[in-house]
Formats: structure tokens, sequence, C-alpha cells
């Protein structure tokens, strides 16, 4: 730039001979990094368009275009320093991880708070936690709430509450007051330190569309050279040829692809997916087979109750709360999940005293003078009218029985299963439409909860009862048909991971083996990012493939009117100096994500859909009243079954008739915007009004029998298909409204966190 300005400058003082020197010093000058960069390239076995670029720079040298050979020279600096400038704008984010990476951390000793490296932070360690520290290591709060900012490792961007005793992950921001953590790892096996190590293996790596592009540089080259060589010919000018060369200088084939793999790379590093390099974000752009584990990436991976059947002289409620008392002493996942859903709805659990818990039968403790017993009974056992139903509907609905047992009598059973991911359907459907054309699910589990799940989201094959060898031959088998994609989140799916073309582990939690055999890692357990990643893919090949391909025409039309001699060498560097600018430029778009996969929600919106996707969980406990009023009206139409049919009653229209219709009014008319339609919810209002018809029906039936003391004879059947139709039809359109709308929102609620 120094040797062009200087030329300039003597050549508008009239000294032509001083302004030809300097400006074939600079030209020398360029010639030396270009010849290295050719040089470098033959190493790796490719000869690219910087061969060109010596030719270029060498003809203007010979033919006496000082000036075109400095404006080539600052050509390739300035296309170097913005493609440098552009990648580190592109790669920014996954530096972000890097250089939010704590070093220190503040360690308590009985009262004495010291300040230490995090590296001699050792489990168990007390460390105490500023507001606005990043957490040094995984760990658990010891005491009072945590308020976390997990966006950093989520992409989220909504504060969570963490109570005493809950595990937090290293890498999220305290966004509230001190609070004291207990480290139950070292900074080396925490969550960040593991994604930390993933995001120093990402960036733009040789990708196969990059390698694309050598191969088009392959064929370029000699054409370069033919076009320069037949100008020479026909025009019989030296000049004409050097003009060619130096519009074909330098290829932002070689430019623009690299930016826009970087680019895609940082875009998904935001949406919480760690990507380890160009390869697998290239590849997972053109894959079409997408293979699955269940357990952890289509459930939750936890399993929740969905029912609680009590005998005939008791309470269902009480059922639960009796054996939340007792699961309290038991670290099984199933008892967790019962004494969560006990707290969720509020039950006040009594202490127990003298528990114990025989592995595979279950926990026993006394509670209130009884002794209860939760865990699982022998088949023949089971032998009440109202047992054998709950061990029916365990068997259609797929689910566990934890039977509940006081002084040996069974009094209720709890229903338990691994619900499906909220975002599943939704997330199927968006990646058959992002290119997978083949979904394939792989697990464990039984044949029967497998094909549910399988029937419920679309998928086109299912294999279950699978161990981890049958995975990886499963996947295999799949890989040698088709580009396949393999998401799993556990230890047993590493090696089907590391056989697929594209390996994603889901939640990355620090260092496991699935997260390290894995190519994608989702930092968050939510599913949907693997159809996010997927979009940012065929996005960012698509835009780097555009680039590639506009830049090389625009360089050849430009080479066509160079050898026809009506582009000058000086002209022909600053066009090819613009067109190296477009390229780079239109390849940095691949860091705003394709618009056509964006849906915007205004912040209120969001917010709205948060507390209405709350309020669904609240209403669950409802919609179990409403079915356990129809079973009571089953077995008798007598005083209590008016009394459970009243109970409905009171809450459809105290609770859930009053958030339909809030709905209605406030949630449907805010998504009209960003759905671009007002049909788009036009169903889920029919729907509305079917609800609400059903329930003035019911209404009407109570009114008749409040009036005739009792519930007539003519009634029942009527009322059963109003209360069953109603059960069925909410669920469903819970179900469907949460697929639909309440994914959209940026998180998923947890009443039970």
């Amino acid at each position: 730039m120094a040797a062009l300005a200087a030329g300039g400058v003597a050549w508008l003082l009239g000294a032509s001979r001083v302004a030809d020197a300097c400006w074939a010093a600079g030209t020398l000058v360029a010639i030396v990094p270009a010849v290295l960069w050719v040089v470098a390239a033959l190493r790796r076995g490719r000869l690219g368009v910087d061969l060109i670029a010596v030719l270029s720079l060498t003809g203007t040298l010979l033919v006496g275009e000082y000036l075109a050979g400095a404006l080539i020279a600052v050509m390739l600096a300035g296309g170097r320093a913005l493609d440098a400038a552009a990648t580190r704008r592109a790669s920014r984010d996954l530096q972000a991880l890097l250089e939010r990476a704590p070093r220190f951390a503040r360690r308590r000793i009985g009262t004495q708070v010291g300040v230490v490296p995090i590296a001699e932070v050792a489990v168990d360690d007390i460390l105490v936690i500023a507001p606005g520290d990043v957490l040094p290591v995984d760990g658990r709060v010891t005491e009072g709430a945590a308020v976390l900012d997990e966006s950093a490792l989520t992409g989220e961007s909504v504060h969570v509450e963490r109570s005493a005793g809950e595990a937090v992950r290293s890498g999220v921001v305290n966004a509230g007051g001190v609070f004291e953590l207990r480290a139950t790892a070292t900074a080396e096996d925490s969550t960040y330190a593991g994604i930390v190590r993933l995001a120093r293996q990402a960036g733009a790596e040789n990708a196969p569309v990059v390698r694309l592009a050598d191969r088009y540089a392959a064929y370029f080259l000699p054409l370069a050279l033919l076009m320069a060589g037949a100008a020479w010919l026909a025009g019989g000018s030296a000049v004409r040829a050097v003009a060619v060369l130096v519009v074909a200088t330098p290829c932002p084939l070689l430019l623009a692809a690299p930016v826009a793999i970087v680019s895609g790379l940082s875009r998904a590093s935001r949406t919480g997916v760690v990507i380890r390099s160009g390869a697998a974000l290239e590849s997972l752009g053109r894959a079409t087979t997408l293979v699955m584990d269940k357990t952890g990436t289509l459930t939750m991976g936890a399993p929740r109750v969905v029912d609680v059947v009590a005998a005939p002289d008791r309470d269902a409620r009480e059922v639960l709360r009796i054996a939340a008392s007792v699961d309290q002493m038991s670290p099984h996942v199933l008892a967790e999940a019962i004494v969560a859903e006990a707290l969720a709805r509020d039950l006040s659990l009594a202490l127990p005293s003298q528990a114990t818990e025989e592995p595979g039968r279950g926990v026993s403790a006394t509670v209130d003078g009884h002794r209860v017993t939760v865990g699982a009974l022998s088949e023949g056992t089971v032998t009440a009218a109202w047992a054998l139903g709950a061990l029916n509907r365990a068997r259609l609905d797929n689910a566990a029985v934890a039977w509940v047992c006081v002084d040996a009598q069974p009094i209720g059973a709890v229903l338990l299963r691994d619900p499906l991911r909220r975002q599943a359907p939704r997330t199927m459907r968006r990646l058959r439409e992002a290119g997978f054309n083949r979904l394939v699910m792989l697990t464990g589990d039984r044949p029967e909860p497998a094909r549910e799940v399988a029937t419920v989201l679309g998928l086109d094959e299912v294999y279950a009862r699978q161990s981890p060898a049958d995975k990886v031959a499963a996947v295999r088998a799949e890989r040698d048909r088709a580009v396949t994609v393999m998401v799993g989140d556990g230890i047993n799916d590493a090696p089907a991971l590391a056989a697929a073309t594209v390996g994603v582990a889901m939640g990355a939690r620090g260092a496991t083996a699935s997260s390290e055999a894995a190519d994608i890692v989702l930092t968050t357990d939510r599913l949907d990012r693997l159809a996010d990643a997927m979009d940012i893919a065929r996005w960012s090949r698509r835009i780097a493939v555009q680039s590639a391909v506009v830049g090389m025409t625009l360089s050849l039309i430009a080479m066509t009117v160079a050898a026809l001699g009506w582009l000058p060498p000086a002209a022909g560097a600053l066009l090819q100096e613009a067109i190296d600018v477009t390229v780079i430029l239109n390849a940095l778009r691949a860091l705003r994500g394709d618009p056509r996969t964006k849906v915007e929600l205004a912040a209120a919106t969001e917010a709205m859909l948060q507390e209405f996707a709350a309020e669904h969980e609240e209403l669950r406990d409802a919609l179990s009243q409403i079915r356990t009023s129809a079973d009571s009206l089953v077995a008798g139409a007598d005083t209590a079954a008016l009394r459970s049919v009243q109970r409905s009653y009171a809450l459809l229209t105290e609770q859930i008739l009053p958030h339909e219709r809030a709905e209605e009014t406030e949630l449907y008319p805010a998504l009209a915007a960003p759905l671009h339609s007002t049909e788009a919810t036009a169903t889920m209002s029919r729907t509305h009004a079917e609800i609400q018809r059903l329930a003035d029906r019911i209404g009407s039936h109570l009114r008749v029998a409040e009036t005739a003391d009792g519930i007539q004879a003519d009634q029942v059947d009527d009322l059963l298909a109003c209360l069953y139709g109603l059960y069925a039809l909410l669920r469903l359109h819970f179900i469907q409204e949460e697929e639909n709308y309440f994914t959209l929102a940026a998180d998923e609620p947890d009443v039970r966190r």
C-alpha cells in the first residue's frame, strides 16, 4: 500500500520513473509471499490459483505494467486481510467460550475465604460464588437458591433458579446473589472444560466443500492459462495475457468458502451447538438419514407420574402423599419422580422412620404409625378389580407401576413413564423439511413402547432391544447406504456415534464418552437444537457454494473482456478486488442464518408462551380428575360419583375454561404475526368451542342431578360420553398446543424444578 501511494504521489509530481520504481518495488515485495503460498499449497498436495498470482505479478514486471503489479499486490494483501478479518468476526462466538473460561475460584475453608487457581479445586470443596461470577466447576448448591444465566451453554436467555441440593454446571453465570457451591468434580472433569476442549477443535478445517473448491481451482487454473495464452496469440500482445491473469487472481472461490463454513460454525455456537469442524458441518448439511436413540434423546430420559390409581375407599392425592413420604428415603429414579410429583401438587409430606430398601422390590418405612411399602408386587398377589384395572392401564400405556401398600394391603398404584420430549414431533417435521428422508430409532427398550414412540413421531424404522454392539451394526448399515447422522446421550451410545458419518451428543455433561465420541455436541437437552444445527449447516453450505460459483463466474466474464483487449491490467486489478470483496461479504451472510427458518417472537409473546406452558403443567392434575370422575360413575351413579363430577366441573369452570378463554383472547392473536396467519390457530379455536360445549353439557347434567337428588339412570351414558370425551379432547388439545406453539418459546417450563 505504501509503495502504491508513494508511486501515485511521484506520478502526480511528474516523476514517472520514480513512480514506476515505487510500483515495481511493491510488486517485487508481493511476489515473495505469493511464492510461499504456492509452495505451502504444493506441500499439501494442492496446486491452487496462487500460482496465477505469481504469474500475473511477474508478467506485469516483464511487460512494464508496474501500476497493475502494485494494484495486484495491494489486492492480495487486502484480500488476505479481509479474509482474516471475516474469519475473526465469524469465529468470535467460538472464541468467547475460551475467553470466558474461569481461572480462579473463591474457596472457603472454615470461616476463611481465599482465591485459588481452579486447578487446585478438589471434589467436596466449598466455593463462594459472587454475583457475575462464572461457575468454575460442576457442583451442587449448598443452601438457599441460585439464579443462573445459562445462555453461554444453552443459548437460552431466560434465567433459571436452582435450589439447595440441585446440581449446577460450570460455565454458567451467577445472575443473582452470593451463594455457596459444593464441588462435585474438578475443573478438568467439569462441563465447561469439556466444552472448551470441543471449542478449541472447532474451526474452518478443510471441509469437503472447501476441497470441492480446490477441485474447481484445478480446472480454473489451466483455463486461465489457456485464455491468457489465446489472448496473447490472437492479439499479439503480452499485455492482454497479463490482464487475463490479473482478473483471475486471486480466485474468490478459495476465500469465500472457508469464510462461509466458519460463519456457520459461529452461528451454531450461538444456539448452543458446538461443532468440532467444518467437515462435520458440511457433512451435516448433506445428510439424508438420521438415527436416534430413544431414551434421553426422543424422550426426557427421566420418568414422570402419569396417573395415580386409588382403591375404592382411598383418595388418589392421599395415596400419592403417602408414597412420596416413603420415597423421600430412596435414591431410585422412580422414587425421585414420585416425590417430585407430590411436591408439584403441593402435598405435605410426612417424615418417615425405620426406612429400609430392598433392591428390585422397593422401599418400606413407617408413616403415621403404619408400615408403608412402595415398589413392586408379585403378579399373583394382584387380585382386586381396581388393581387389575390399574395393571391393565399400565400395560396399555407402557407405564411402570409402583404399588403403594399400607400394612401389607395395596391401597393404590402410581403409574410412571418416560415422557416424549415436547419438541420431538415438531423437530421431526423440521428435520424432514431440512432434508432427512429416513428417520430411524434405536433403543434397548421393549418393542411395545418403542413402536408407540415411532407411531407418534412418524419414524421410518424402529430397532428395539438393541445392545451397544447392535446399535453400531445398525448405524454402519445405514451409513453404507447414505450420509448418516446418529444422535445419542448416553455412554452406551458412544460407539454408535463414532460409527456414524456425523455423531451428535445430546446435552453435554463435560468429558462424557458420548460427547468425546461425537462430532457435534448440543450443550442443552433441547432436541430442537439438532434441527437448528441442520438448518445452519445447509444454509452455510449453500452460501459457500453460491459464493464460489458467483465469484468464478464474475472472474470468467472479466477474463473474457480482458482477453478481447477491452480491460487493461490496472483496471482489471481494481475489478478483481471488487469481486473478492463481493463474494466474501456474501459468504458472511451465513452468520445471520436462513431467514426462511426464523420465527421471530416479541418478548411479550415469548413470556406469554412461557406462562401458558406453565399453566398446562399445573392443569394436568385437573385432567386426571375428569377421568377419575368418569371411572367413579362407571362404578355406580351414587353420591360419591356425584361429588366427583362436581369437583371436575368446578375445576373446569374455575381453572380450565378461564385458561382456554385467555388463550383465545390473548395468546392466539399474539401468535398471528409470527406465524403469518390467523389460520394457524383456527383449528385450536374450534377445539376451544367444543371444550366449552362439553363443559356446559356437564353443567346441565349436574343441575338436573342436584334437583333430582342424584344422578339419574338416563343421564349416565351421556354424562360418561361427555367426561371421557372431554378428557381425551383436552389431552389432545394440550399436546397440540405444546408441539405447535409452546416449542417456539426459548425454554420449557419445569414446575417440578
